[in-house]
């Protein structure tokens, strides 16, 4: 009788623990009553164009698309939360050499950013001063055949930034 009894104590403690799945976009650490999500497009420190809107779109796709906020990227609409983002640093840095052709032909974007989501009280949902992201892609060494391939891979990494972003922020790594 004992054995049964301790087996249905640990059955219902089992059940309350519960598994730690959860639903796509259901972040437990943001308010349940945020509904609104805004993301301005991103500063930027460098003097690089583009990259700051390429990661705001990015962004902005990826929380439409994974989490049930309504996103849109004006922050003075009164939205429920604010997701700022500036970026700090880019680079773009040869990793391999072809000494037959003497050019790199492959390369490291790395882009650092502080990033920092807002509730409307002010208080702050998640922050990262220094996220850091970093992209790899191969050049065309054969200059007759040459596609400048940084705008492929600035879209690339866009998408995989945001992917990233948007899981640590819903996680609230």
């Amino acid at each position: 009788m004992r054995r049964l009894l301790r087996l249905a104590a640990a059955s219902a403690l089992l059940t309350l623990a519960g598994c730690g799945y959860h639903t796509l976009g259901a972040a437990t650490h943001l308010p349940p009553d945020l509904h609104t999500l805004a993301v301005p497009v991103f500063a930027t420190r460098t003097d690089v164009n583009g990259t700051e809107q390429a990661l705001t779109e990015a962004v902005v796709r990826e929380f439409a698309a994974r989490t049930r906020f309504r996103v849109t990227t004006d922050a003075g609409n009164g939205a429920d939360a604010v997701l700022h983002g500036t970026i700090l640093k880019q680079t773009t840095t040869p990793l391999t050499y072809n000494l037959a052709t003497q050019q790199s032909s492959s390369f490291l974007i790395t882009i650092v950013a502080s990033v920092t989501l807002t509730a409307r009280d002010g208080k702050i949902l998640y922050q990262n001063k220094n996220y850091v992201y970093r992209e790899q892609y191969q050049s065309s060494t054969d200059l007759p055949t040459f596609v400048q391939e940084d705008p492929a891979a600035m879209q690339r990494l866009s998408r995989e930034f945001a992917r990233q972003l948007v899981a640590d922020v819903l996680e609230g790594f």
